[in-house]
């Protein structure tokens, strides 16, 4: 089971409370991860990265493991600690401003 935790905004359009939990088939990745996040809440397609499942929209990042993943190739496996559901896959809302 694959913990994801959304930015408010997000948690709010899909009418999520906490943490989301996803069963990902075959391997773990930032990729497989969205495409079972947007499978399950249709809503969040587009809001994450692009309609066609592109890349990552602007002022979203993703963590996981005190690690920035946000310019990782999306196919790259994720650390065993998400995988094993020990540690939750992070979508963060960037901030941006002066």
């Amino acid at each position: 089971m694959i913990r994801v935790v959304l930015p408010a905004h997000l948690r709010t359009l899909a009418r999520i409370n906490g943490e989301v939990e996803l069963d990902v088939a075959g391997q773990v990745t930032q990729c497989s991860v969205l495409d079972a996040l947007e499978t399950r809440y249709p809503m969040l397609r587009g809001t994450i990265r692009d309609h066609d499942g592109g890349p990552r929209r602007a002022f979203i990042r993703f963590f996981a493991c005190e690690q920035d993943l946000s310019h990782e190739q999306p196919d790259a496996p994720l650390p065993q600690a998400v995988v094993t559901g020990a540690e939750p896959y992070l979508i963060i809302g960037a901030m941006a401003g002066g």
